[in-house]
């Protein structure tokens, strides 16, 4: 029997216990969170065996500690940690969005021999809370494991098969290559959407109406800063080095473009999109290597009732399992661009054909 103790039971903390619950034989589950209704509701639900009262009454029974709460409350745990008789063979790890910071926590825990590998599921969904949690949330998404350093392999195996039933990608990476990848890919593009919407508000002040024209490439761009603001400050502190070396290329990026357009150098302004347009057409995860890709396809999709209704059926009928449906634009009496993404390239020549023989326009393949 294998206890886990997951602290922080929303969806993602939630997620993982279901996924525990029902895809790892013989695990015993506590939970931890300080809201109480969610508590109540996991172990009702079956998604946890046991409602812990306190850290320290739980944490040294446990084989696994998982702490799936914001960064800073990470860091906090990890030093109470430090002052608990924990299990000699415990693994704990973590949810959250920043390595280096927890690892630096860790440091107290590292230093009495305990094993502690970061965590990072590169998951959501704009629900919240334990309520939420889905046992396919973490289905082919990317996991990072971050170890600290002279953990043994053989323990990041053993995390690795526990966390198997998510059906989730691992990658392992160093901690200061796992915040440079995130702020890079997450953090920073954030903060310009963020950036982008706040500035639109400002500039449409005096013209409310504006805002409605806001559809296609605006939407794409700004969806992502309608994200927990709390947890966005969090992050922002918790990975500061990363993040400002980033803005400071932004900065000379934007600075040299506007020199561009204010000395009319045309040559400068076509080499600074054509760069961006090659780079961006050679994403293809079909040529990513190691790394574990996705594969989409592009559907024109009417603007009326049932259409999308109609391709998922067709897709579910024929069990092709889809990663993530978006729809990329919509604009009144005008088709919009339906995105499907699937786990291999065989799920994505699969529902190509289906979809084809079903009179189903497809754009485009990626």
């Amino acid at each position: 029997m294998t206890t886990v103790l997951i602290e922080g039971l929303g969806l993602i903390g939630g997620s993982l216990a279901l996924a525990l619950k029902q895809k790892v034989a013989d695990t015993y589950l506590i939970g931890l969170d300080q809201n109480l209704d969610s508590l109540r509701y996991a172990q009702s639900a079956g998604i946890i065996d046991e409602a812990g009262t306190n850290l320290a009454a739980v944490a040294p029974r446990a084989d696994v500690i998982i702490l799936a709460t914001p960064v800073k409350n990470i860091a906090a745990t990890l030093r109470q940690l430090a002052n608990l008789k924990l299990k000699p063979n415990v693994i704990v790890t973590d949810t959250g969005s920043t390595k280096q910071t927890v690892l630096r926590a860790a440091e107290p825990l590292l230093a009495q021999g305990i094993t502690v590998i970061g965590g990072h599921p590169m998951a959501g969904s704009h629900k919240s809370g334990v309520q939420a949690a889905n046992l396919d949330l973490f289905r082919s998404a990317y996991y990072f494991l971050v170890p600290a350093q002279h953990v043994a392999p053989k323990q990041v195996v053993r995390l690795q098969q526990l966390l198997a039933g998510t059906q989730a990608k691992f990658l392992q990476v160093a901690p200061a290559e796992h915040d440079h990848i995130v702020a890079m890919l997450s953090h920073v593009p954030h903060m310009l959407a963020a950036t982008l919407v706040n500035e639109t508000t400002h500039q449409f002040q005096d013209s409310p109406t504006a805002l409605r024209l806001a559809a296609g490439g605006f939407r794409d761009m700004t969806r992502i800063a309608s994200s927990d603001p709390q947890m966005w400050t969090d992050i922002l502190l918790t990975n500061t080095a990363a993040i400002q070396q980033i803005l400071h290329r932004y900065i000379t990026d934007l600075t040299n473009l506007e020199q561009a357009m204010t000395t009319r150098d045309q040559t400068a302004l076509l080499a600074f999109f054509q760069q961006a347009k090659v780079t961006r057409d050679a994403i293809d995860p079909q040529k990513a290597g190691a790394i574990p890709g996705f594969f989409d396809i592009f559907v024109d999709i009417p603007d009326r009732t049932g259409a999308i209704a109609k391709v998922t059926t067709i897709l579910a009928q024929a069990q092709i399992q889809l990663v993530n449906l978006q729809i990329l634009e919509t604009r009144e009496e005008l088709n919009g661009i339906l995105q499907l993404t699937f786990a291999s390239a065989v799920a994505q020549q699969q529902a190509q054909q289906l979809l084809a023989a079903k009179q189903i326009s497809i754009l485009r393949r990626a």
